[in-house]
C-alpha cells in the first residue's frame, strides 16, 4: 500500500511540474504566431522575405512552450496543404522553420530592405 501511495504521489509531483495544463494555451498561442507570421509576409509582399517570416513565426511559436512548438509544426504542415505547395518548396523552407523552432535568431534570414515594422 506504502508503494501505491508513494508512486501515486511522485507521478502527481511530476505531472504538476511537467505543467500540462498548459499545452492548449501555448499551442493556440503558438498557432496565431505563425498566422501573424504569415499575415505579416503577405502584407509586406517583399522578395525573398519568405525564410525570415517562417523563421520569426517558428521562433515566436516555440517561445511559447512544448505546445507553441508543436503548433509551429503542426501549422507548417497545414499551410502546405492550403496553399498546395510541393514537397520541394517546403524543403526549401524547413532550415527555417528549424532554425525559428530552436531559438535561433529570425533576423538571420531578414532581407536587408525589408521594412522595420516586420
Amino acid at each position: 500500500m506504502k508503494l501505491i501511495l508513494a508512486v501515486l504521489v511522485l507521478v502527481l509531483v511530476v505531472e504538476t511540474q511537467a505543467q500540462w495544463y498548459r499545452y492548449p494555451e501555448q499551442a493556440i498561442g503558438g498557432a496565431q504566431d505563425m498566422r501573424r507570421a504569415y499575415q505579416d509576409m503577405k502584407e509586406a509582399n517583399h522578395k525573398h522575405a519568405d525564410k525570415y517570416f517562417h523563421a520569426r513565426g517558428n521562433y515566436d511559436a516555440a517561445r511559447r512552450g512544448p505546445g507553441g512548438r508543436w503548433a509551429a509544426n503542426d501549422a507548417r504542415e497545414a499551410m502546405q496543404i492550403l496553399t498546395r505547395r510541393g514537397h520541394s518548396d517546403s524543403e526549401a523552407d524547413q532550415e527555417a522553420n528549424r532554425w525559428g523552432r530552436n531559438g535561433g535568431d529570425p533576423n538571420r534570414y531578414r532581407p536587408e530592405k525589408l521594412p522595420k515594422k516586420y
